[in-house]
């Protein structure tokens, strides 16, 4: 192969130089697994479906409804709309890994969904750490929470969790694509993750990956520790609470954001933080699958059915078009 044409003097460019942009790459999830690739095919796009049909209709109900315009469904609706986006990003893409096996994507694919990956991760994790210190000043400073949670305060908030993964997310999809990929193109997951592309660049990545581990620890246990410490202190204020039914009613609105909680980083905690060395990739792909499919589909049943708030608005809609065959989205 002939090396690239540089000023004069410059260092020619060694030979994998072009390489890395021209050949694609193939992603192999689910490859030890063959003959369940049409029933994985049929449950995933089951699944992809009912997530979009969940979070859009809890964006559309806390945008549209009067009764739930308070911050926390606010922030529930950017949670929903970072859902789907995940959810748009990761399975089209595994379905057609799915059902036509060896189907290449190019390098300028795969770094596109690696960065809308990153970024969407990163925003959630920032939005739930939102959700808690929303949940922390309701229930330790109501009587302040209208002052302190003004809708300014929201919208700079969201507009901190949507874009703070934009700049990590586009350093570390730069920093890894300008590294030589070398042999096989073989992606064993199910969509570009770093680990799996890693495994196939020929030079030296330890500072890379010391980045990224620092980077994963800030992004992933700050915003879990202050989740942590925003819960410790509503337990120690509910504890306080004279009336049982008072801590009840405390304790009730944040249970559906500790078990999306728990559900998101519990996933991403085990496939981000523990050593590469510690787990299989086919290991790796069905952990992947909890916070890539399962979390998104869960988010809105988890809210809907444990929000009275939701439900209610749930039930104006449909009693509404069933008694006047209005459009649904009217709302008095």
């Amino acid at each position: 192969m002939p090396l690239a044409l540089g000023p004069p003097g410059a260092p020619a460019a060694p030979p994998w130089a072009n390489q890395s942009w021209e050949l694609e790459f193939v992603l192999l999830g689910f490859a030890h697994v063959p003959a369940l690739r049409p029933l994985l095919a049929a449950l995933f796009l089951a699944a992809f479906l009912l997530t979009l049909l969940g979070n859009a209709l809890i964006a559309l109900l806390t945008a549209l409804d009067p009764a739930l315009r308070a911050p926390m469904y606010f922030f529930l609706r950017q949670l929903a709309l970072v859902e789907i986006c995940f959810s748009l990003d990761i399975v089209p893409r595994l379905l057609v890994t799915l059902m036509w096996p060896g189907r290449g994507v190019s390098p300028a694919g795969c770094a596109l969904q690696l960065l809308l990956v990153l970024s969407c991760v990163t925003s959630e994790c920032f939005l739930l750490t939102a959700m808690a210190w929303d949940r922390y000043v309701a229930i330790c400073w109501p009587l302040h929470y209208g002052a302190i949670v003004s809708p300014r305060l929201c919208h700079v908030l969201a507009a901190t969790c949507w874009l703070a993964g934009v700049p990590v997310s586009l350093v570390f999809t730069i920093w890894l694509f300008r590294f030589p990929f070398c042999g096989p193109r073989g992606i064993r997951h199910f969509f570009c993750d770093i680990a799996p592309l890693l495994s196939l660049v020929c030079a030296d990545t330890r500072v890379f990956e010391v980045s990224v581990l620092v980077a994963t620890v800030l992004v992933i246990m700050v915003p879990f520790c202050l989740i942590a410490m925003s819960y410790i202190g509503v337990l120690v204020t509910v504890l306080r609470m004279p009336s049982a039914t008072g801590r009840h009613k405390a304790l009730s609105t944040c249970a559906s954001h500790l078990m999306v909680v728990v559900l998101f980083y519990g996933t991403t905690g085990v496939i981000h933080l523990r050593p590469k060395a510690s787990y299989s990739p086919e290991s790796k792909q069905v952990v992947s699958l909890s916070y890539t499919l399962v979390t998104p589909v869960l988010n809105p049943l988890i809210y809907s059915l444990r929000s009275k708030e939701v439900k209610a608005a749930l039930a104006r809609v449909f009693l509404q078009r069933r008694g006047t065959h209005s459009p649904w989205l009217t709302f008095p």
